[in-house]
């Protein structure tokens, strides 16, 4: 273990304020010798398959480090995952800091995508979704795993024409169509490095909107590739270059000059095939499994009410991949729940069907403006290692992989509720937030979680009960 032993050297030099974690690391150095890293483990590592045997099972420690065995990580880049933004760090990134606030980053484990075996790191709070991302992935791993696709990286901006003369929205549009060209010559010239890497201002479309509370106006929409980052302040300072521009040819007035987070034309797809057999289940029949996860699907397509439930199951999967890598989560929310609602309303973000073989088939696509470079994927220290994780080679397929975990999400969740129910697991996992929210620390979480979950008693009440007893079951 030469290396290991190097590797919490160079922690300890590089983050002072990690010490006593990597003294922690150290005295579970044996453990993860004889447990963590085990013949089983090795071969996974050295495969780069994501199934990694009893990965939940194992300590943090040596989870920590077989991540960043598969992974390639340097004992720098590890460290950055525990904890590296710092207060004097984040007063970089917003205003009126006072410290900072963090999620928990697990690993989902399991995902094939396009051929390519992925360990997914997720930040978020909510008990069973790393559990649920993994369990969905593993049974479309039974199929093959995710086919992901994304479309170019095309944001639109939008400038707001108003007051134009006489009303005439039409002639006012003829105008600004006409001028197309010189438009977008202004819009490409705003960036440097993009127009380089293929990307920059590539079309112009209007629309008219000739009932407004305000009166008749226009908006133009300027469709402009932003390669490999999300690309909001470079589509806006577009807007703003052409604003001028704009009003001139139109005769109107332009107010607002702004991105739209509904970016229809950068979307990512996943699609995955589930065998009947591998979606059997207590004795259940998998191609009944498969008819009730169709059923459960259809109700989110027609039912408002349902869907915005069943697509935050789906988001539950995508968010913590977004937040993970530094990109803009509300953007995301914003954009895919507006996409859910394109034909007038509210439906399921999912499509769910069974095919001749009674083998279950499933696609999810949305709109998914995120970056690898620029941003919040910059300024968070972690972000860069996390994206070292996926193994990603940029914005589009970085999009491909939580879209894909997004549906892995929403399978799993599915199959939860048309066999034993959401609660069943979601409460088991939940029992561990219950036993801290008690007062519970160090081993007793794990025994007052167990002992709660034994005698199907989650509760807060009776967890307090077992901390003052010292987490053994009394009474």
């Amino acid at each position: 273990m030469a290396v290991h032993a190097k590797s919490l050297t160079n922690i300890r030099s590089a983050w002072p304020a990690r010490r006593r974690e990597a003294e922690a690391l150290e005295s579970a150095s044996p453990m993860a010798e004889r447990i963590g890293l085990d013949p089983t483990l090795e071969r996974a590592i050295d495969a780069r398959s994501s199934r990694l045997p009893g990965f939940y099972r194992r300590a943090r420690a040596e989870r920590s480090l077989a991540v960043a065995r598969w992974a390639g990580l340097s004992a720098d880049e590890a460290a950055l995952l525990d904890g590296a933004l710092t207060s004097a760090r984040a007063e970089g990134m917003i205003e009126n800091v006072v410290g900072t606030f963090g999620l928990p980053l697990g690993i989902a484990t399991n995902f094939r995508i396009n051929g390519r075996d992925v360990l997914v790191p997720m930040a978020v709070e909510e008990p069973s979704v790393v559990a649920a991302a993994s369990f969905g992935a593993l049974l479309a791993r039974a199929g093959g795993g995710f086919t992901a696709t994304s479309s170019e990286p095309v944001m639109i901006g939008q400038v707001q024409v108003l007051d134009l003369p006489d009303g005439d929205l039409a002639a006012a549009a003829g105008r600004l169509v006409a001028a197309r060209d010189g438009i977008l010559a202004v819009a490409h010239a705003q960036s440097t490095s993009l127009p380089r890497l293929g990307g920059g201002a590539k079309d112009l479309t209007v629309r008219q909107l000739p009932d407004t509370p305000v009166g008749p106006m226009l908006v133009v929409h300027l469709h402009y590739d932003t390669r490999d980052a999300m690309g909001a302040n470079a589509v806006n300072t577009a807007c703003e270059a052409i604003a001028p521009l704009v009003e001139a040819v139109s005769g109107g007035r332009v107010l607002l000059r702004i991105l739209s987070n509904l970016s229809t034309e950068r979307t990512a797809r996943a699609e995955c095939r589930v065998p009947a057999d591998a979606l059997a289940r207590d004795g259940a029949d998998g191609r009944v499994v498969a008819r009730r996860i169709v059923e459960a699907n259809a109700l989110a397509v027609v039912d408002p009410w349902r869907a915005a439930t069943h697509n935050k199951g789906v988001m539950n999967g995508v968010d913590p991949v977004v937040i993970a890598t530094g990109n803009d989560w509300r953007a995301g929310e914003a954009g895919a729940h507006a996409y859910a609602a394109r034909d007038g309303q509210y439906r399921a973000l999912t499509t769910w069907r069974q095919d001749e073989h009674g083998d279950l088939l499933g696609t999810l696509e949305l709109p998914l403006a995120v970056g690898t470079v620029g941003g919040g994927t910059q300024a968070h220290p972690a972000a860069a290692t996390v994206l070292r994780i996926l193994g990603v080679s940029g914005a589009r397929e970085l999009a491909e992989v939580a879209v894909s975990v997004g549906l892995a999400q929403n399978l799993s969740a599915l199959r939860a509720l048309v066999c034993e129910g959401i609660q069943d697991g979601h409460m088991t996992l939940h029992a561990r937030q219950v036993a801290l929210a008690a007062g519970a620390t160090g081993d007793a979480v794990a025994r007052v979680a167990e002992q709660i979950v034994a005698e199907g008693r989650i509760r807060v009440e009776r967890a307090r009960e077992l901390v003052a007893g010292g987490g053994r079951a009394s009474g």
